[in-house]
């Protein structure tokens, strides 16, 4: 259930990122969701640093810290491809 709430609050943060693109012309959403990727990989990170003090094992959290990551950030990438301005 972590997990998921974790997953919709980065994917969340993708539209809140793509929202700034747009009313932002000079960023623009294709490089909105590109700045999006890096700054989750470390909110995951932190994700898996909270995990680790909270008691978890790094082993048991890098399965998660995968998940994690990569299905906001993939969304971003595609949604990259589909945005406007080439």
């Amino acid at each position: 259930m972590h997990s998921l709430m974790i997953i919709l609050g980065g994917l969340a943060l993708l539209a809140i990122c793509l929202l700034l693109g747009r009313l932002v012309p000079s960023l623009g959403m294709r490089r909105a969701a590109l700045v999006f990727i890096p700054l989750w990989a470390v909110l995951s990170i932190c994700n898996l640093w909270a995990g680790v003090r909270a008691g978890h094992s790094v082993a048991s959290e890098i399965p998660y810290l995968i998940l994690v990551f990569a299905v906001p950030a993939l969304v971003a990438w595609l949604l990259r491809w589909k945005a406007p301005g080439h």
